[in-house]
């Protein structure tokens, strides 16, 4: 047998070294700019903003300055900056130059090649792809002469996100609308990753069930769905065609991940087992209720009595059930522990018959249930990786890079 092999990662994530230059032009949709770079900045990436002299009657440089933490560049004679050709250095230090939003106005001086002020001259000068995020009324969007311009852009290579279709500013609803900052972001993302999955359709389980007693009250755990969520999002990342079979959340679906909704343990049981055999890997990171009230009433309970009991039966194991599959998917468990954590996670990895098994100890300050951080230790039947304590995001992408080294390696031992 191997040796039992034990690596210790960072805090580095996917993208660190990938270079944002984001270009705020004057539109309305400026406001959700901030959130733009922030969500870049979450996932790994160096973010600088250049804004034009519109986008600054909409927000300030100062906002933009401190989300991304570095200067904001406004002008295109700065006199300081320029002394070493500035926006020249600027236009070659961007791996990306993404524009959001990107109005009419700006989308006509890209078409043409004017370069009268920094973004327009950042974008004749950079030789790193453009990316546009539209946004302005409809009827600018649907004009001939805008419509001449995106394809005249379409065909240099430029790359269009969106517009989106709704109700807009001016009060009228049509196309025109930018993209959100989470498809935004989600899209740079897209264009960095691995490709690690590519091909591969991956299924997975997030946050709590419910398991009804009345038409009231519920049985359920802690578990807010972050970290399924973010393991979601970084498998759709690697190239995955993803779907999500979600308890109860209050959190948006990640860009590009199909999302089931369901309540109590026996419908994520339904949902898993309907789509199961379509999965080349499963990952439960759900925290299914271990039990259900044996009885439902179909009235509320009232407060009648000092004490109350109540009779608990099991639910099904989701996991083991598909582990115990002819022709199973590669078998991803999570294991919430609040002592023992290694010696109860490789015992529920023999058991359950598992590829792996993700584990942390909850109840600690600042990971686990409810945080947006996390740390965990990955076992597997003969080695282990530790992913320390960093955003969930990150440890998400940490631990698919893990799921598809060994479901590469599992895949090329069945098929030599």
């Amino acid at each position: 047998m191997p040796a039992r092999v034990v690596r210790i990662y960072s805090n580095m994530t996917a993208f660190t070294n990938k270079r944002i230059l984001l270009g705020i032009s004057g539109g309305i949709a400026a406001y959700k700019s901030p959130d733009i770079v922030r969500r870049l900045r979450e996932k790994g990436f160096e973010v600088r903003v250049a804004m034009t002299r519109a986008a600054r009657e909409f927000i300030t440089p100062l906002t933009l300055q401190a989300v991304s933490g570095k200067p904001v560049h406004t002008h295109l004679l700065d006199a300081g900056a320029e002394a070493a050709m500035g926006h020249i250095e600027l236009a070659r230090w961007a791996d990306t130059v993404l524009i959001a939003p990107a109005t009419a106005d700006c989308l006509a001086k890209l078409a043409h090649g004017i370069a009268d002020d920094l973004l327009s001259t950042l974008c004749l000068a950079t030789a790193a792809p453009i990316v546009v995020a539209p946004a302005m009324n409809r009827q600018m969007w649907e004009a001939q002469a805008t419509r001449e311009n995106v394809a005249v852009l379409t065909a240099r290579g430029v790359a269009f996100l969106g517009p989106g279709d709704g109700s807009q500013a001016c009060g009228e609803v049509g196309p025109g609308r930018m993209l959100e900052p989470a498809d935004i972001s989600a899209f740079i993302a897209a264009r960095y990753n691995s490709d690690r999955l590519l091909g591969l359709s991956v299924l997975v389980t997030a946050g709590a069930t419910r398991e009804a007693l009345d038409p009231v009250r519920f049985i359920s755990n802690q578990s807010s769905g972050k970290m399924g969520y973010a393991v979601a999002d970084a498998a759709a990342e690697a190239g995955a065609r993803v779907t999500l079979v979600s308890g109860p959340t209050s959190l948006d679906a990640p860009f590009g991940v199909e999302r089931i909704y369901v309540t109590s343990a026996k419908e994520m049981l339904d949902a898993v087992m309907q789509r199961i055999r379509d999965s080349q890997i499963f990952i439960g990171a759900a925290a299914v209720s271990d039990y259900a009230p044996k009885d439902y009433a179909e009235q509320k309970l009232k407060k009648s009595r000092d004490s109350m009991s109540i009779a608990l039966v099991k639910t099904r194991d989701i996991l083991a059930d598909v582990a115990a599959l002819d022709n199973a998917p590669f078998t991803v468990g999570f294991a919430a522990e609040t002592n023992d954590v290694e010696t109860y996670a490789k015992e529920k990895l023999s058991r359950k018959l598992l590829d792996m098994i993700a584990a942390n100890r909850v109840g600690v300050p600042g990971s686990g249930f409810g945080s947006d951080d996390n740390t965990l230790t990955v076992y597997w039947s003969d080695g282990a990786e530790r992913l320390e304590l960093a955003p969930k995001l990150q440890i998400a992408r940490r631990l698919i890079g893990i799921v598809a080294d060994r479901y590469r390696e599992k895949h090329s031992a069945q098929n030599p």
